[in-house]
């Protein structure tokens, strides 16, 4: 387990922190800062009221509910979304309303989970050739028949 400190910002007086709805759960449940309402279509970068310092080596993925998703058509943008180590700023969800109906975005509603996960970094070195596989160059859709 990694420690990531929080602060809470002025509009996100009085919200739960991000916690884990069960022992085994794997993201931890955010709630939103503010009271909007998405109509299909729309999208909006809803505010978490805090501000995180993530250590060094680990990021924080932002990732949909499947509840939300199912019973709403309501999911995050840019999934899963990436907070970097160096980034000071407010938590911002980007939510958007692919359902049919507008949708109530309410304070203190849960609307993510945030998913704190280790960073490999990588040095890309150019090549003449790459190695042959039995995929080679198929593309999307290429396997699995």
């Amino acid at each position: 387990m990694i420690e990531i400190k929080l602060s809470r910002l002025p509009h996100g007086e009085g919200l739960p922190l991000p916690r884990y709805a069960s022992e085994d759960a794997v993201g931890l449940d955010v709630t939103s800062a503010e009271e909007l309402v998405l109509r299909p279509g729309e999208r909006h970068a809803v505010a978490t009221g805090f501000a995180i310092e993530i250590p060094r080596g680990y990021e924080v993925q932002v990732r949909p509910r499947s509840g939300l998703a199912i019973k709403n058509g309501i999911t995050c943008l840019n999934t899963p979304g990436t907070i970097d180590s160096d980034y000071r700023g407010e938590i911002k969800v980007i939510l958007i309303n692919l359902g049919q109906e507008p949708f109530e975005v309410r304070r203190g509603e849960r609307i993510a989970q945030l998913v704190p996960a280790p960073v490999l970094r990588a040095d890309f070195v150019e090549a003449g050739e790459l190695g042959e596989t039995a995929r080679g160059t198929g593309g999307f859709g290429s396997t699995g028949r």
